[in-house]
């Protein structure tokens, strides 16, 4: 091809395309650019010109369908058929498309025709080779595509900027439907791929086969057999091709086998996919001894066993001392390219952009993505240093031509790899310690984008699930692992040549958002603007600042005072952090009373229509803006205040939190105008250099759109614009976390959760605890009957009578009954005491003192960590006096009474030997000083070990020396990690353009590498889990759970458990829960060569020991974005257990598949559906936001939503359609369900402390659904020590209550955050009217023992009311709400009391300027 510019008459010019004769046509132009114009980047305005203005029409014009469309000689639009047809030129003249294109860029742009435009505009211009007519689309599949594909301005990325003055289509709602087909993700055919040779010369024919990851070698490929069958005297060469992904389809695979067998080669490229990996080693084992070749390229294992050549087999490679390696390590490495990257660095002024290529789109020529990338940069001003590696290890070229040689200091200011492959290893084994290394020298932000390797373009854009979870696991989450952010799709794939080309919106926002993290590096502190956004949720004035263990304001005003220190402009910050909050939540105007935070800017409806180019499509949920959310009737407000260059702004809420008709939709509806315009606020009128969203979590992130990997229609992408984007995090809540990195861009910066404390005994509970002391004093002397009397007595005023069975007052019983009642009693308070509970907020910068870390280590000591030989603290102790502490744990579940009081002492004396530990290292303020040094003099003295000299005095004074040396290591090891203070460190480097380190998220009890905090939190590889050890923990908690179930049901074994899998408990415990589903229906997982699992077995009935139990899996939002690929494992165990020959007494799962498959008159496969979650880019089931608002009638309308939001379903067989609303499926499969189940997996966070376990409960749903109306059981699996319990859920409840809610302790901890902590009290309460409303398990004692506690109490009252009036009257409303609702029968003086304080805090919150 070749480019020549032609003068117009009037002086202009414009450019003509000759298209050289052996390139086939149709087909985006973009592609081929690169082949024959190999772009010298002088040149690079025309070719800007050309990609934005000649290409983007063309190949929408290609795409639009199979006609072209072309003007006749009198200037008049035709459509013309065959795509070789003679075409007229605008000066008449005839010309061969093959041979000559002419366009004028300006004609395209203002004079498309109308029947191009209403192709341009329908849902779906499906490329030629997938469907060649369209179809009219009936109402029913049209539900089936994204709700935001069906918006007529939906194929944005491939638009010119001016596209905006084509005219409406008016045409019918046309489809080609791409995206539905067969169910998988890709409906691409390998016959695109088949070359079958004319062979006139009757030469022999050589067929080869081959299986590849991407389509980037099928042109280069296809064109050189072609060469070789014009040009060979020798052989034809029949070739055919296949992509992994195809194999998934049963026809094509049978394709598949049908070419393997009459091939003489067969070629295998990165087959990394286990299951279609297996399908591969199957099809290619049968016919490998008849092959000539068989040449696998990097792939599993078992395929890569598949080579040989000749002589050469793979199963020899080891064995020969073949030289053939040693090519590869002569290599010199010229210092020329190092040369030439220094000469780009001429100017200082422009920012430079390293990017990361893949070698094997170079040399294919299918780079014209790169290209495009490349040019686009150049554009907006910016120096590129591309760079690429030989293999799959990119740190090397990294370090070698991004860091000056010299000064070691980066020569670019951001990275962005444009490969999506990890640093290191790409998708075959990742050595991540190796890329943090090279990253962390390199220290600057590092972007992985991605091009599209398993769906075409068309398939992308109508997949609600977006990317396709195998490339999600490989190239999403393993970047993650090496600090890797914003997962942009730049580059789609061409169904018919197999080559990339650039998604131009997409490598617009992608270079724009890397040269903005390249300027944070660049400016300097002073003129850099921050906008810190704080989130209020629900919406009320009394939860502004709403952060999950956050005290949001003081950290604020720390984050700010530090920065004002560093150099920032934070003119006007006031003195004190509750200066603060007045400012931000009070209109200063309008004083106290105002329903209004400050106002910061009034956006008028012109101004925001300027600015928010997707305005209109808000206007389908919200109506013309402003509307009533955000607004003052003629403009949209922002809430904030700023200080010199920073702003401090509140997010909006999502908008319908107390509407309850739109809280039922089954889908998630837009941001409202309020919500968009905050965003555009940020950017383009305070115009931010980064956002800092504080603290877990906004709305911003859920948004609808795709799961992952969105397009330029998605909310969550459109919102967050160009601006970068800081978040600190909860360091325990990885799942969210990375929904809020892959769907909102964000850097997340770990913070730590407050620290905890055991719960502690008060009030009754106390006195018992006395009473049993005296007990063991006395119980032998005449005086113990009586004190079991009182024991007794005192157990029943504390409500303890509902946990353990308790004799009639005034019953005589034997010596050896009263030592179990006591021992239960003394179990359940003991169980109470030492619940761990995060006290009081934390603050950002403040990390905890030793002392207060003291209860952190006694729970990292009591697990066992066989993979690093050590033993838990409570083990060591229990041996000391000949026992095994699990037979203590049982014994004292029990309730025997010499065990319990072992396992106290056991408690106590690991608590004291540890403070004595911690004690050694802190100075007299209680902070922990030079860890290091004092940790070393401590393990070396032998006999003075501190723990050593505290357990003297106690019955373990013989404890096993070197086991206690080798957990104390590891916990002065932890103690480092848990006072280290990177939190503020971290977010300074974010902000100046460094690498923030990345680090694991979770519980730092059972992970304490998710410590220091202040790393870029990341999730896990998907495909790991379940692991061994979570299959082991799974099948102690299943077991206890059935058993536990037995004794409740008559000794019946439950036939349906209904169960809720979370995202981050599964990333906690690596995948303990998802473990149990399997356990129940009784399967394992097989693990492949890399570790990963991808695989299921059934286990025998014998080995199983009971039937199969059918189960519901209830998949949080978050969970079915992060692990899809384990729905697709769980969906196909649960199918695979349905088809077993078995008798159904035994398999229940079959059982109940059969007769739901008669009663809906389906295949049984389709009958055995059970895994469960929201629609596609939708979260929750709202039952939350209905109760946290109070916007619900009854019951039943919380189980519509729950219905209508969480019956989208999976299918292993269709994984491509993504989650199906299948609501009849899911109520028949709940009314089996026999009890209803969720894990609790760490002590930071229990049921009444977020409204997400209530959201997610069916046990009263299920009463409903079940023909005989009886409620089902419900169980709480608690996991958070080392002495896993199954309690049922009034039992949880119940001691939440005592531990948190009615705990002195727990509160004034609360009240000692002041503002915030009013809300956190108020939160519980809530949460325990959402259980009241969902299960019915709360008691009446515990609204009770709450209303004496805040209300009853003046003291406390006056307290509250002063300290948040807010947060204080939705207190009041929810004693009135619960009471009104009838979950607390209480007195009448009660109830007017609380009227009377309603009517109070109201003036007070709106009488103040009376």
């Amino acid at each position: 091809m070749t480019i020549n510019r032609h003068r117009k008459k009037d002086g202009g010019t414009h450019l003509v395309w000759d298209l050289d004769s052996s390139l086939p046509f149709p087909c985006p132009l973009a592609t081929y650019v690169s082949e024959t114009i190999r772009p010298s980047f002088q040149l690079f305005s025309e070719f800007q010109r050309f990609f934005r203005v000649v290409y983007a029409p063309l190949f929408l014009r290609h795409f639009a369908s199979d006609r072209r469309h072309m003007k006749d000689s009198e200037g008049n639009w035709t459509a013309q058929p065959p795509p070789y047809e003679p075409i007229v030129a605008e000066d008449g003249s005839v010309h061969n498309l093959n041979e000559y294109m002419e366009i004028r860029a300006a004609d395209v742009l203002t004079d498309l025709p109308p029947e191009l435009t209403s192709a341009v505009f329908v849902v779906s211009p499906t490329m030629a080779s997938l469907v060649s007519s369209p179809f009219t689309l009936p109402a029913s599949k049209a539900d089936q595509l994204s709700s935001l594909s069906q918006k007529h301005f939906f194929l944005h990325s491939f638009l010119p900027k001016k596209i905006n003055n084509l005219p409406n289509s008016k045409s019918s709602f046309k489809v080609k439907c791409a995206a539905i087909g067969n169910g998988l993700f890709t409906q691409t055919t390998p016959e695109v791929r088949r070359i079958v040779p004319e062979n006139k010369n009757n030469l022999p024919t050589v067929k080869i086969v081959y299986v590849v990851l991407e389509a980037q070698y099928q042109s280069s490929l296809s064109s050189a057999v072609q060469s070789l069958n014009q040009n060979s005297n020798f052989a034809s060469f029949e070739v055919v091709g296949y992509l992994v992904e195809e194999l998934r389809d049963e026809n094509t695979y049978k394709t598949f086998c049908k070419d393997l067998e009459g091939a003489n080669i067969f070629i295998g490229s990165l087959i990394f996919v286990e299951e279609l990996a297996l399908k591969v080693k199957t099809a290619v084992e049968k016919e490998r001894d008849r092959l000539d070749a068989v040449l696998v390229f990097p792939s599993m294992p078992e395929v890569m066993r598949l080579n040989k050549l000749g002589s050469f087999s793979m199963s020899q490679l080891g064995q020969s001392k073949s030289p053939f390696f040693q090519l590869f390590k002569r290599k010199k490495q010229g210092a020329g390219f190092a040369d030439s990257m220094l000469k780009l660095l001429r100017g200082p002024d422009a920012p430079v952009i390293g990017l990361v290529l893949q070698r094997s789109h170079i040399v294919t020529g299918d780079e014209s993505h790169y290209v495009a990338v490349i040019m686009e940069l150049e554009a907006k001003g910016a120096k590129v240093i591309p760079i690429f590696a030989g293999g799959l290890d990119f740190s090397g070229p990294v370090e070698r031509f991004l860091i000056d040689p010299v000064t070691k200091k980066p020569m670019v200011n951001s990275v962005v790899s444009l490969t999506g492959f990890a640093l290191v290893g790409g998708p075959a084994r990742q050595d991540h310690p190796r890329a943090v290394e090279a990253l962390m020298k390199l220290d600057v932000p590092y972007i992985v984008a991605l091009p599209l390797v398993f769906q075409t373009t068309e398939e992308w854009l109508n997949s609600t699930l977006g990317l396709h979870p195998i490339q999600v696991a490989l190239q999403v989450a393993l970047p993650e692992l090496d600090g890797g952010m914003e997962p942009i799709v730049f580059a789609g794939r061409d169904p018919r040549t197999g080559k990339s080309h650039a998604l131009h919106k997409r490598v617009e926002q992608l270079c724009t958002r890397a040269i903005k993290w390249a300027e944070l590096k660049r400016k300097s502190k002073t003129e850099k603007k921050l906008a810190i956004t704080v989130f209020s949720f629900p919406p009320d004035k009394g939860n502004v600042g709403t952060a999950a263990y956050l005290n949001v304001f003081a950290s604020i005003y720390s984050v700010l005072k530090d920065l004002q220190k560093d150099g920032y402009n934070v003119e006007g910050l006031p003195e004190t952090a509750e200066a603060l909050i007045e400012d931000v939540i009070h209109d200063k105007e309008a004083q106290f009373n105002s329903p209004n935070l400050n106002v910061a800017y009034k956006m008028s409806i012109r101004e925001y229509q300027n600015l928010t180019p997707y305005a209109p499509a808000l206007e389908e949920n919200w109506g013309k803006p402003p509307g009533n959310l955000n607004s003052d009737g003629e403009n949209l407000l922002v809430y904030g205040k700023q200080y010199g260059n920073v702003f401090i702004g509140v997010q909006p809420t999502f908008g319908y939190e107390g509407d309850p008709m739109r809280l039922l939709f089954s889908k998630s509806a837009s941001p409202h105008h309020g919500f968009a315009a905050y965003y555009s606020f940020v950017e383009k009128i305070f115009e931010a250099d980064a956002v800092l969203h504080f603290g877990t979590h906004g709305s911003l992130e859920f948004m609808p759109g795709k799961q992952v990997g969105m397009s330029d229609v998605c909310y969550p992408d459109s919102l967050i614009g160009n601006i970068p984007n800081v978040y600190y995090y909860a360091a325990n809540n990885p799942s969210e976390a990375t929904i809020a990195k892959r769907r909102s861009y964000a850097n997340t910066i770990s913070y730590l959760t407050p620290p905890a404390e055991n719960a502690g005994l008060y009030k009754g509970l106390k006195q018992l605890s006395e009473l049993i002391s005296s007990y063991q004093s006395l119980k032998d002397s005449g005086r113990g009957q009586q004190i079991v009397s009182s024991i007794i007595s005192t157990a029943r005023q504390c409500n303890l009578d509902k946990d353990v069975e308790l004799p009639e007052e005034g019953e005589e019983i034997s010596a050896k009954e009263r030592d179990l009642v006591v021992g239960k009693v003394y179990s359940k308070i003991m169980e109470i005491e030492s619940r761990l509970l995060p006290c009081g907020l934390h603050v950002i910068g403040e990390p905890p003192s030793a002392m207060e870390a003291v209860a952190t280590l006694v729970n990292i000591a009591a697990l066992d960590r066989p993979e690093d030989g050590i033993s838990s603290l409570p083990s060591i102790l229990a041996e000391t006096v000949g026992r095994n502490i699990e037979d203590v744990y049982r014994g004292s579940d029990k309730g025997i009474l010499k065990d319990v009081e072992l396992l106290r002492q056991i408690t106590e004396a690991s608590r004291g030997a540890i403070s004595a530990f911690v004690q050694k290292t802190t100075n007299k303020n209680g902070q922990v000083v030079d860890v290091a040094d004092k940790l070393s003099s401590i393990l070396g003295f032998g006999i003075n070990e501190p723990w050593i000299q505290y357990l003297s005095n106690t019955k373990f004074y013989r404890a096993d020396r070197e086991k206690l040396r080798v957990l104390f290591e590891f916990l002065g090891e932890c103690l480092k990690l848990v006072v280290a203070d990177n939190e503020l460190g971290s977010l300074k480097q974010a902000l100046e353009g460094k690498y923030v380190e990345p680090g694991p998220g979770g519980d730092p009890i059972r992970n304490p590498k998710v410590l220091p905090t202040g790393k870029n939190i990341h999730a896990l590889d998907p495909q790991a889990i379940p692991t061994t050890a979570a299959m082991q923990s799974a099948k102690i908690v299943v077991d206890r759970l059935v058993e536990r179930q037995k004794v409740d049901n008559g000794g019946k074994y439950p036939e349906t458990v209904a169960l809720v899998l979370w995202g981050t408990d599964n990333i906690k415990t690596y995948g303990e829960s998802l473990a149990q589903v399997l356990w129940m229906i009784g399967v394992r997982p097989v693990a492949d060569t890399f570790g990963r699992v991808n695989r299921v077995e059934p286990v025998s009935l014998e080995e199983l020991g009971r039937p199969r139990i059918d189960v519901v899996v209830n998949c949080s939002g978050v969970f079915r974005d992060l692990f899809i690929n384990q729905m697709n494992l769980l969906d196909r165990a649960v199918k695979m257990v349905a088809e077993l020959d078995e008798p159904v007494e035994q398999n229940y799962v079959r059982k109940h598949a059969l007769e739901q498959a008669k009663a809906l008159g389906i295949e049984v496969r389709e009958a055995a559906t059970r895994v469960f979650s929201n629609a596609s880019g939708s979260y929750s089931s709202n039952v939350n936001l209905a109760v946290e608002n109070s916007s619900w009638n009854d019951e039943k309308q919380l189980q519509d939503m729950y219905l209508s939001r969480k019956s989208f379903a999976f299918d292993c067989d269709a994984p491509g359609a993504g989650m199906t609303e299948k609501r009849k499926v899911f109520e028949m499969a709940l009314s089996t369900a026999d009890a209803t189940f969720q894990n609790l997996d760490s002590s930071e966070i229990s049921l009444t402390d977020v409204s997400h376990y209530f959201d997610s409960d069916p046990t009263n749903l299920v009463q409903n659904l079940r023909k005989d109306g009886k409620k089902p059981s419900a169980y709480i699996a608690d996991t958070t020590t080392a002495n896993a319990q199954v309690r049922t859920l009034a039992e949880t409840v119940r001691l939440d209550a005592r531990t948190k809610l009615l705990n002195p302790k727990w509160y004034e901890g609360m009240m000692s955050s002041g503002y915030e902590g009013v809300r956190e009290i108020e939160k519980r309460l809530t949460n325990t009217v959402g259980w009241s409303a969902t299960s019915g398990q709360v008691d009446n004692w515990v609204y009770e023992e709450a209303n004496s506690t805040f209300i009853q109490d003046e003291n406390m009252l006056s307290r509250l009311m002063n300290t948040n009036p807010n947060s204080f009257r939705k207190l009041i409303q929810t004693f009135l709400e619960a009471n009104g609702r009838g979950y607390w029968e209480t007195s009448e003086e009660n109830i007017e009391k609380l009227r009377q304080l309603y009517s109070e805090v109201e003036d007070k919150i709106e009488g103040i300027d009376r």
